[in-house]
């Protein structure tokens, strides 16, 4: 597998990829110096108070979001999102352009009307960002494709944010502001003109002029798929808290840490580095798919370090505050402070590159752009709810480190209420979490996998989690047939359970329940759904096949569809499998990191899927396995 980082050579992702974060640095660019000029220079340009017109600029960069997202969305599905990506470049020029000539003139007026024709560049251009993702990527570069998009976005904002400040604090006239802002955005036009044509989904769509009702449409079309928007409410809660945690850097830094200009600079490193390391990380973490089970080993990451980062910071400021930042990284809990942003910007790319990567796959394709727009505005709303509580936590008297440590128990909370809500998140995380903390899983034919519609896989049974070795592999969800005692296992029939499993007795045990068993897998076929049967009917103690029984044969004749045979290698010998069997040695017995493989077959007809026949095809898949 080539790296996600050989996709910045490709003319299919490069232009873009240059385009985007250009235009994220030219916005905080602009954003930081107007509020670094409002702040140290606010009496020059008006007589409202520096802190009311550094929110009121907040609020008018963001205002968009929620008045044009809309339109954007229908735009961005309606004509080519590259050539999107170039008007949005021009309008980018001309925004520059007004906001010279608020610089010029000295007009705060034209200057906060650039800063809103920002936050419009901005809506925009979201919609065509991640949309376009999944028509130049192929799926196994979906994942690595928006963890560069993730992490360059945050890399952006950084050297945006100290860029903006640095030109508004050492230029000698704040027209050089324009001037640089003006540079990037004909270097971003510049860059968009290689983006390669991105068809446009629906070309007959009728755009909206009513902002409010396409709004509420929007999201109607999140809503129709119960993981996507779930999805879109987790990466929201991901910007109130990831939001909650900036908008107090300035002031936890002077007020918590005793540091100075430069501590804050050095907290959005820690924190923009740790989002970006994360991001590039989840490719490698999910072999290149969409692995979901990323989602929730984030959400505990950003719980634990969120709690450790309010327990960690000092209740009395240090002696000779403020200190220089020399000074501040002398004191030894500043270090745990920094690791625990580090961590918390880690785990929040583990977190939303997976959710991000999930939207775009599982929306309807003539809907992806609107659906996009609709996460654009949660993401807003949320944010602005985020501040409003903060606000209001801490004008009740609540301490920084005690918000932060709220917001963390906060983020457990809706954390498990999704996952309660949709239990794949989880499932998947228990998957990933076998594969990686006891085995090394290699796999091999995986693409023989249907991306859609019904297919009957099957394997050999070698071990009790031979079907979470299995979901962790598949990029789709499995409904497994699997013994009834097996399903009402305490710990891992729970997991089971809520994996969907199809319970199974054999005739002379309980007839009814194997007719039902057969039942469910019919509709389960009809209903477009995989399912999975281990034909050898019980867990091997000897690591050789058993004869397969004839239920596959049975469910094809009933539902033709094809069957997907696979070949598990490796866990015989391991904790998870028989340990009485008359063939075990302690020789074969294996320990944990140990290396195991999924082999999967081509697929087979279901006029040929005779038990002596599958039997043959997946003894040949094992081969020899040492």
């Amino acid at each position: 597998m080539s790296s996600q980082f050989a996709l910045l050579k490709a003319r299919r992702f490069g232009p873009f990829f240059a385009t985007q974060f250009l235009g994220a640095f030219n916005d905080n660019l602009f954003k930081n110096a107007l509020v670094v000029l409002l702040t140290f220079q606010a009496a020059s340009w008006t007589t409202i108070r520096p802190e009311v017109l550094t929110n009121l600029a907040a609020g008018i960069f963001i205002l968009p979001f929620f008045l044009f997202s809309a339109t954007a969305g229908q735009l961005a599905d309606k004509y080519d999102k590259a050539k999107l990506a170039r008007l949005v470049k021009l309008l980018e020029i001309l925004i520059m352009g007004i906001a010279l000539l608020g610089f010029v003139v000295h007009s705060l007026p034209i200057l906060l009307a650039a800063l809103f024709l920002f936050g419009l560049h901005s809506t925009l251009f979201g919609p065509v960002k991640y949309a376009i993702l999944p028509q130049h990527l192929r799926e196994s570069e979906l994942v690595g494709g928006n963890a560069l998009v993730e992490a360059g976005t945050f890399v952006a904002i950084l050297i945006g944010t100290l860029a903006g400040g640095l030109l508004a604090g050492a230029a000698n006239h704040p027209t050089w502001v324009a001037l640089a802002g003006m540079l990037i955005a004909i270097l971003g036009y510049l860059c968009s003109r290689g983006i390669p044509a991105a068809a446009a989904p629906v070309p007959e769509l009728v755009i909206s002029r009513n902002p409010f009702s396409e709004t509420w449409r929007n999201i109607g079309f999140a809503r129709e798929n119960r993981t996507v928007f779930l999805s879109i409410l987790g990466i929201s809660w991901f910007w109130l808290y990831g939001a909650m945690f900036l908008a107090q850097f300035p002031a936890y830094a002077r007020f918590v840490l005793g540091g100075g200009e430069t501590s804050v600079t050095l907290l959005l490193a820690v924190f923009t580095v740790g989002i970006g390391v994360g991001s590039l990380l989840c490719e490698r973490l999910s072999a290149g798919q969409v692995e979901i089970g990323l989602v929730p080993f984030g959400s505990i990451g950003l719980t634990i370090f969120g709690i450790d980062i309010a327990f960690a910071s000092p209740s009395l400021l240090p002696a000779g505050a403020p200190l220089s930042l020399a000074g501040l990284l002398a004191l030894p809990g500043t270090w745990r402070v920094l690791v625990d942003l580090f961590a918390l910007g880690l785990f929040g790319g583990f977190f939303i590159v997976p959710l991000y990567a999930l939207i775009q796959l599982r929306s309807a394709v003539d809907q992806r752009a609107r659906i996009i727009a609709a996460n654009n505005i949660l993401n807003a709303l949320f944010m602005v709810v985020g501040s409003l509580a903060a606000a209001g936590l801490l004008g009740d008297g609540l301490t920084i480190p005690a918000l932060f440590g709220v917001a963390a128990l906060c983020n457990a909370a809706v954390a498990l209420y999704i996952y309660s809500l949709v239990p794949e998140f989880m499932l998947r995380f228990v998957a990933w979490l076998l594969i990686h903390s006891f085995y090394r899983l290699r796999q091999s034919g995986i693409e023989n996998i249907p991306d859609e519609g019904p297919a009957v896989l099957i394997s050999n049974h070698v071990s009790f989690v031979d079907p979470l070795v299995i979901a962790a592999a598949s990029r789709r969800p499995i409904r497994f047939v699997m013994d009834h005692r097996i399903h009402r296992m305490p710990l891992i029939g729970f997991v089971f359970r809520h994996m969907h499993a199809i319970p199974i007795a054999p005739a002379r045990e309980d007839a009814a329940m194997m007719e039902a068993a057969f039942e469910e897998v019919a509709q389960a076929l009809a209903a477009g759904e995989l399912v999975a049967i281990f034909p050898e009917g019980r867990i091997t103690d000897t690591g050789e096949l058993y004869p397969f029984r004839p239920g596959v044969q049975r469910i094809v004749g009933r539902t033709p569809v094809p069957v997907i045979p696979m070949a598990l290698q490796g866990l015989w010998g391991s904790f998870f499998s028989r340990k009485d069997g008359p063939a075990m040695s302690k020789p074969l017995r294996r320990g944990m990191f140990s290396k195991i493989a999924l082999t999967v077959g081509t697929p087979v007809a279901p006029a040929a899927a005779t038990p002596e026949h599958l039997q043959q095809i997946v003894a040949g898949l094992r081969g020899d396995w040492r």
